[in-house]
This record gives structure tokens, C-alpha cells and sequence, in this order.
């Protein structure tokens, strides 16, 4: 009955739609193509634009976002909830049912503002904050949902709406981060929003952030994948009745019109047709290994060649995938020291299309360093707080207690992690020293790509480079090689952009490492070793000097602290120590020792 009565519907509305346009709105726009085109419609749309307010969209969504198409019962027209094929799960009242930026716990519970073009690109700022044309009243829940990830086809679903509408991994050529897709029947409907946006706001897209949907300049105004995606949506899914009542809604509400809802032929005329590539690049060539450390390699090579472009480049270690690059470089993090990789790189266009193979590269990486093994992790699993919420959140693993600053815990990288926006990420006191460290870090929502500031006791020691591509992948800082206690501080220095941060561990210096070359009369010797009966000797001068006594376990684990331990005898009293190897450290010198 619904699709019976939606036929006789769509065929008055589109009676009642065909006014339009007035006439000559469009005049200045003839003949004209591309870039020249979009300019003419955004001077066209600007004329009689008036800003009703972030508030006033309440009062517009009256007459623009009512439905009178499918239930026909004038409730709130989502498209992010309506099942146009059936029944709708639930429905929203005009007015009764609104709420703001919270206020709902799961989809069902109230309706607010959707910004198809999130409002953080350009800062929350007027005129885009409250134009009418893109911002659509949707389920609070799915909204929060779709947060400000870029709209896209979904590989691999994460959430998925009472409708169909769906969150998860990138299926659209060319970008392989987190996407938003709505269902077949507003798709089209959703590219013509966006299209208008980039046309409307050209002038202010090269201070926009991107997103990972805007261009930086006025035209194409798009990312070349968001671009053609769109362009696919608009063809497969024409304008609509409901489309055109909303846009002479708009109008009236707001001076101005959706130029691709009234005339959509202008979208190939401005941006052309979707492109099918099927042609691959050419394989890349001179594939070469360099600077080897313990843990990375680098690589370069010469570029590909595209009929259309390459866009980027997988790397692979003995047949496994390690990262995605834009240029002709990269550095492989996280290889086991004095280890032998072979190495090829494949590059890929925007559609997806995958070269041969490269060359082989074979790379060794060097032995690892004194005291290089793991001394801690934290995987952030055992974090709580509230979601959608920034605030300061404190917990302890492993003996360490952390404290991370304007910080959220809803969001997930290997599994749990905790996401930065401007703030920081601070251990308590750690002993054993650090000398490398790894961890994994990916821009969330939105904003542009950028690096976290790594501080071993509040010096800077590196960077941890993030993007919004997924899977992140884990990068190494090399040779810190700072000593004793030490506090790690992680810090977000870009505000607004919100990074998680998962799988971070560190390697052990200075505490664990025994020197073996230069001799003065701070170094002691240990004897016998290994040793028998719990009892430890230690032979050498100024032994009663000595205010402090580590010992560790060769992970990095400290065992027992002993407070001036040859004020009275050059022996300590191991307590029972279970067999195995073990370092003892005192205020300038450290040494290995076995427990027989």
C-alpha cells in the first residue's frame, strides 16, 4: 500500500514542483562549462542568501523536511531512518521530538541537525553553519554515528542504522580510511547536497579543512575519490520529487537554491562523468634498501606510470603488507633486529587498479641495541568513561598509572584506545630506562594529517606521524637511550584534531645495559657468578658510596630496591631470587648476574 500510495503521491508532487526556478535564474550560467560554470552558479546562489540562524533551521525543517512522500504523515523526513520500501522503525514528531547535540542514548530517541559537510571543516562558521540546502534533520543516534567521517561505500560494516544506512572501512577507490553510506535511495541526494556546498562556498574552501572529502581550492573543490564516488551517486540515483519540494522549501525559507536538484545536467557539465579506469599502473623500478637500523629499513624507488594517475604505493616485507604511501619513499618500522626482509612495492590508481610487483629489495637490519628488550605496554584496554565525552581519565596497568588530558574512550584502533584532542598522555615514573618506543596513531572525524610529540622526562625525544588511513601502523622511535626513571609524555599539539592512540611499548636502556669496555672506580664485579645460596658478592671500590641498588629481571621488570647496600658488607641477600639471568644496577653502573 505504501508504494500504491507513494506513485500517486510522487506523481503530485511533481505537478505541484514544476514552478522551479523562476525564470532567468539561471541566465548568466548559459553556455558556459567546468570551473567558468561552477563560479557563474556559485554568484548565482549567493545572490538573496539570507542567514536565518543555527536556530532557525527548527522553523525551516517545517515545510522542508516533512514527509508527504512516503508515510505521508508529516512527520520528520530522515533519511538516514526512512525505509522507503516499508515501514519505518520509528518517526518523529515536528518540534516534540528535537534535541541538540546530545540527548539520545540509541537511534528512536529524538531528531536533530545533520551537517552533510561536517561543521568542523569550516569552524562552526556562518554562513555554512546554518544553510538550510546541506543540513538535513536526522536521528540524533546515527548522526553521532556518522560523527565527520566523509560519505563513501562500505567495505566492511561497523554500525549499521534501523535502515541501512552504514559505518565502516572504505570501499571507494582511492581512499581507504572510515566512510559513511547512506541507503541506494538518498545517495543521489546526499552528492547534489555536497556538490551544492563546494559550488556555494568555493571562495572559502582553501581555509576549510579537508576532511577527506573537500579539495583545497575552488575547483574541482573535491578530493579526486569523494569526487567520483559522488558522481556515481548522482547518476544512479536522479533527482527526486521529494527533492525538488524540499529545494522550493529552501527557497522560500531561504533566498537561494540547489542548483544540481533544478538543473542536474550541470554536474557532468561542470565536473564531467564518473571515470572508469580499468587500465593499472606500470610496475615501479629501481627498488633499492638503505639506512638499516635495528628495528627499520628504508626504501625508495622509481615511480610509476598511470593513464589516469597513481595515487599511492603498498609496501610489502616478505609478502606482508606493511603501509600504504603517497611518494616514492618509505621507512618500514617494527622488523626484528639482524634480520634479512625482502622487499617489492605495488602501486594503485583511484580506482583501485594494482600494478605488478616491483623488484626485490633484500635489506638486513642491525643487531639490536644493549638492553633492547621490551620493558612495557599498554594496550588501553583497560580504560573507561563515558563516550562522546572529552575529559581527563586516569587509570593504572601494569604498575603505571596514566593520566590522559581532554581525552575520550569510545573510539578503537587494534581494540580499545584513547583519543587525544588537546591534550596529552602522561605516565607516572617508570623505571628501567627507555630505548626505543613504538606506537600505533590515527586521526579521528576529521582535520588534517599530523604528528604527535613524544617527551621522555619533558624533552622531546620524536614524533609519531598520524593520518586518517586505516589500519594505522605502528611507528617506532629509535636510539631515545634515556636511562634511570623515566616519565613518557605523549602530547597532541594541533588543537581540534583528535587522535587514538593504540599498542604503546618500549624497549629498556641504560638500566639493563652492562658495560664491558671502560674501567674506573665506579664499576664493580660480581662474584661468583652465577650465584649459589642467595647470597650476592660484589668486588670493586668505593662500594660503600653506593646509596641506591636496583635489581630487574631481563624484561625490564624491577625486582627489589635496596637502600644503601654496602654500608655495612660488599653482600646483598638475593631473598629467595628464583633461577634465571638478572641486572643489577646502582647509581652509575649496571651489570648482568645469574641465579644458580
Amino acid at each position: 500500500m505504501k508504494q500504491i500510495l507513494s506513485f500517486f503521491l510522487l506523481s503530485f508532487a511533481i505537478i505541484f514542483a514544476s514552478a522551479q526556478a523562476p525564470a532567468g535564474y539561471y541566465a548568466t550560467a548559459t553556455g558556459l562549462t567546468g570551473a567558468q560554470l561552477k563560479t557563474a552558479l556559485k554568484n548565482i546562489i549567493s545572490q538573496g542568501h539570507q542567514d536565518n540562524g543555527y536556530n532557525g533551521l527548527w522553523t525551516g525543517y517545517a515545510t522542508t523536511d516533512r514527509d508527504n512522500f512516503y508515510e505521508n504523515d508529516g512527520t520528520i523526513l530522515d533519511i538516514y531512518s526512512e525505509n522507503p520500501n516499508g515501514p519505518d522503525s520509528y518517526s518523529y514528531t515536528l518540534g516534540t521530538n528535537q534535541c541538540g547535540g546530545s540527548g539520545y542514548n540509541s537511534e528512536g530517541d529524538c531528531y536533530n541537525r545533520e551537517h552533510i559537510v561536517p561543521q568542523s571543516l569550516f569552524n562552526e562558521a556562518h554562513p555554512m553553519v546554518a544553510d538550510i540546502h546541506f543540513i538535513r534533520a536526522t536521528d540524533g543516534k546515527v548522526n553521532g554515528m556518522r560523527s565527520n567521517y566523509p560519505f563513501g561505500k562500505v567495505q566492511n560494516a561497523t554500525f549499521t542504522s534501523y535502515n541501512g544506512s552504514k559505518l565502516g572501512n572504505s570501499a571507494s577507490p582511492g581512499y581507504g580510511g572510515t566512510v559513511f553510506e547512506p541507503i541506494d535511495a538518498f545517495k543521489g541526494d546526499v552528492a547534489r547536497m555536497i556538490f551544492y556546498f563546494v559550488t556555494r562556498y568555493e571562495d572559502g574552501l582553501s581555509g576549510f579543512s579537508t576532511g577527506n572529502m573537500l579539495g583545497g581550492s575552488a575547483f574541482p573543490g573535491l578530493q579526486p575519490w569523494e569526487l567520483n564516488q559522488l558522481l556515481a551517486w548522482h547518476a544512479a540515483d536522479p533527482v527526486s520529487a521529494e527533492e525538488i519540494a524540499r529545494n522550493n522549501a529552501s527557497y522560500t525559507y531561504q533566498g537561494n537554491r540547489n542548483p544540481f536538484i533544478d538543473n542536474p545536467s550541470y554536474v557532468n557539465q561542470i565536473w564531467g562523468t564518473p571515470v572508469a579506469d580499468t587500465q593499472a599502473p606500470t610496475a615501479p623500478t629501481n627498488l633499492i634498501t638503505q639506512n638499516p637500523t635495528s628495528s627499520t629499513i628504508s626504501l625508495s624507488w622509481t615511480a610509476a606510470t598511470d593513464n589516469i594517475g597513481v595515487t599511492g604505493y603498498d609496501v610489502y616485507a616478505n609478502g606482508v603488507f606493511k603501509m600504504t604511501v603517497s611518494g616514492t619513499t618509505a621507512t618500514v618500522q617494527g622488523l626484528a633486529p639482524s634480520t634479512t626482509y625482502t622487499f617489492y612495492v605495488i602501486a594503485k590508481d583511484a580506482s583501485g587498479n594494482a600494478s605488478p610487483q616491483s623488484n626485490n629489495a633484500d635489506g638486513t637490519t642491525l643487531a639490536g641495541q644493549p638492553g633492547g628488550t621490551s620493558c612495557g605496554t599498554e594496550n588501553f584496554e583497560t580504560i573507561t568513561g563515558a563516550p562522546n565525552t572529552y575529559a581527563t581519565t586516569v587509570w593504572t596497568n601494569n604498575n603505571i598509572t596514566w593520566t590522559a588530558t581532554d581525552a575520550r574512550t569510545d573510539q578503537t584502533l587494534s581494540g580499545k584506545a584513547i583519543t587525544i584532542r588537546n591534550g596529552s598522555l602522561t605516565s607516572s615514573t617508570i623505571s628501567g630506562g627507555i630505548g626505543s618506543l613504538s606506537l600505533k596513531a590515527q586521526l579521528k572525524f576529521s582535520g588534517d594529517p599530523g604528528s604527535l610529540n613524544v617527551l621522555v622526562n619533558g624533552v622531546t625525544v620524536g614524533t609519531i606521524p598520524y593520518t586518517a588511513s586505516a589500519p594505522a601502523a605502528s611507528i617506532t622511535i629509535n636510539n631515545i637511550n634515556v636511562s634511570g626513571d623515566i616519565v613518557i609524555k605523549i602530547v597532541n599539539p594541533i588543537t581540534g584534531n583528535r587522535v587514538a592512540i593504540d599498542d604503546l611499548t618500549w624497549t629498556c636502556f641504560g638500566t639493563l645495559g652492562t658495560s664491558e669496555v671502560k674501567k674506573d672506580k665506579s664499576e664493580f664485579t660480581i662474584y661468583p657468578n652465577p650465584v649459589r645460596n642467595n647470597e650476592l658478592s660484589v668486588k670493586g671500590e668505593n662500594l660503600n658510596k653506593i646509596y641506591k641498588a636496583e635489581i630487574y629481571d631481563l624484561s625490564g621488570k624491577l625486582i627489589e630496591v635496596i637502600a644503601n647496600p654496602f654500608k655495612n658488607s660488599n653482600k646483598i641477600n638475593l631473598k629467595g631470587l628464583t633461577k634465571g639471568n638478572y641486572i643489577l644496577k646502582t647509581d652509575s653502573f649496571s651489570t648482568k648476574f645469574m641465579v644458580d
